[in-house]
């Protein structure tokens, strides 16, 4: 690959900016069954197990926001939590068995997502800590743990649990603190539970306080949307995620006959580049720090104790539950993918039945070119951008000689910071960054293309 040579395109006059979230790739809709089912043993065998990070995914909600196409279900019959937890630690039991005792294994980050994890009950989390600590060995308390928690369900007890058992940072979906906006994006919920869940919280002394925000919301305005902002800065949280709203094929609001109308809007877009505008001007004016187009860190919070080496384009992940992924130097791995609930409930169906976890089921081998895309596209679409250094060492090339025609159309949009070179790095600038859901996509290839538009929604 080193020195390909191809035609330079022209660049965009008008490039929609909103077209694809990059928070991984390759997209699981670009994984399929893998043929030959390989062991764990052999695809962790060789690879760096010193600073490893750990996912524990539970996929149950109390209700399905209209936005969200995350692999989760609507409640729990029949002690369904149970089954699941019990699955999980036989997943454990399996993958840290295959992870062998030859070198050491250490976790230098852990993460309970979902779906929301507190919907388990207190007992049902002192479980989860336990299938972390007792079968992953993963030391909670010496270690970054993030958990995710929603305003219904960040109960006292419950965060009590999380707390004790080391978490560092609790990140709570409000998306808006205007009742009206909440109910147009298809959650219900009122101001006063939001208020009342967010003060548990802070009381939980968890160092770390998170509140995702959504812009882009049906009769939002520059107006409601500063009144959420002013409403979750009064909770000086420690970060804030500002997201752009997306209407995804077969969620709530897609079913709604929003997702063509949105499609064809060029307003919308326009709607949501000013939001977004407003909102990072807004946290920079207070204190904030951009960290990546949706991520803004308080310039004085405390940053999180543990160890600070986890490198998330070159270190190993574990994920445990139906809906996570595992990556290895080579292989990206995880369950079967769906959104529609049906689908959803026989997958994890499938999942509490299964007894042997020895094996990767679905997913797709990432080296090579693939390898490239994925460690430029996990840098550059931070602030901070890819230390040149860190890339020519890992490949032995450079981005400019490996993605020479996107970096000149990146470059030709101002999409590029030409300052960043003096200091060894390749970094957006800050209109690049405000186009990181346009820019991300134009560095997929063409094989994880094809693979996701073939890729049948379900």
């Amino acid at each position: 690959m080193t020195g390909r040579t191809t035609t330079a395109l022209p660049a965009a006059t008008t490039v929609r900016p909103y077209q694809s979230y990059v928070y991984a790739y390759p997209h699981k809709t670009a994984y399929r069954p893998l043929a030959d089912r390989p062991r764990l043993r052999e695809l962790w065998a060789g690879e760096r197990k010193d600073a490893l990070s750990l996912y524990l995914h539970i996929p149950f909600c109390e209700v399905r926001c209209g936005f969200c196409n995350l692999f989760t279900r609507i409640g729990a019959p029949d002690e369904l939590t149970t089954r699941y937890l019990d699955a999980l630690e036989r997943q454990a039991l399996a993958v840290r068995d295959a992870l062998g005792d030859e070198e050491p294994v250490r976790f230098a980050a852990a993460a309970f997502g979902g779906g929301t994890p507190t919907f388990l009950t207190a007992a049902e989390l002192e479980r989860l800590c336990d299938i972390a600590e007792k079968r992953m060995g993963a030391d909670l308390r010496s270690v970054p743990l993030s958990v995710e928690t929603s305003p219904s369900t960040a109960t006292a007890d419950r965060l009590a649990v999380l707390a004790d058992r080391g978490a560092t940072r609790i990140s709570i979906g409000v998306q808006s603190f205007v009742e009206s906006e909440a109910r147009a994006a298809v959650r219900p919920q009122r101001r006063a539970d939001v208020e009342s869940a967010l003060g548990r919280i802070r009381e939980a002394g968890v160092p770390v306080l998170n509140i995702d925000l959504i812009y882009g919301i049906d009769g939002q305005t520059e107006e409601s949307w500063r009144a959420s902002l002013d409403a979750a800065l009064a909770w000086r949280p420690e970060e804030l995620y500002l997201y752009p709203l997306y209407v995804r094929p077969l969620t709530g609001l897609g079913r709604l006959g929003a997702e063509g109308e949105a499609a064809a809007d060029a307003a919308w877009d326009e709607q949501r580049l000013r939001l977004y505008r407003a909102g990072r001007d807004h946290l920079l004016a207070h204190g904030y720090e951009q960290v990546s187009m949706r991520m803004f860190r308080r310039a004085d919070a405390p940053r999180a104790e543990g160890p600070d080496d986890y490198a998330c384009q070159t270190d190993g992940m574990i994920g445990l539950g139906c809906g996570a992924r595992s990556y290895t130097t080579r292989l990206h791995y995880s369950f079967d993918y769906a959104v529609e609930m049906r689908e959803v409930r026989a997958i994890i169906d499938g999942y509490t039945a299964t007894d042997d976890f020895s094996r990767a089921e679905v997913g797709r081998y990432v080296d090579g070119d693939e390898a490239r895309r994925r460690h430029l596209l996990q840098s550059v679409l931070q602030a901070e951008g890819l230390p040149l250094a860190d890339y020519e060492e890992r490949f032995g090339t450079s981005p400019a000689e490996d993605f020479p025609r996107e970096l000149a159309v990146f470059g030709a949009r101002g999409w590029l910071d030409t300052s960043a070179g003096a200091s060894g790095r390749l970094r957006l600038s800050p209109e690049g960054l405000a186009h990181s859901d346009a820019l991300g996509p134009e560095l997929f290839s063409p094989a994880v293309r094809a693979a996701m538009a073939a890729y049948e929604l379900k």
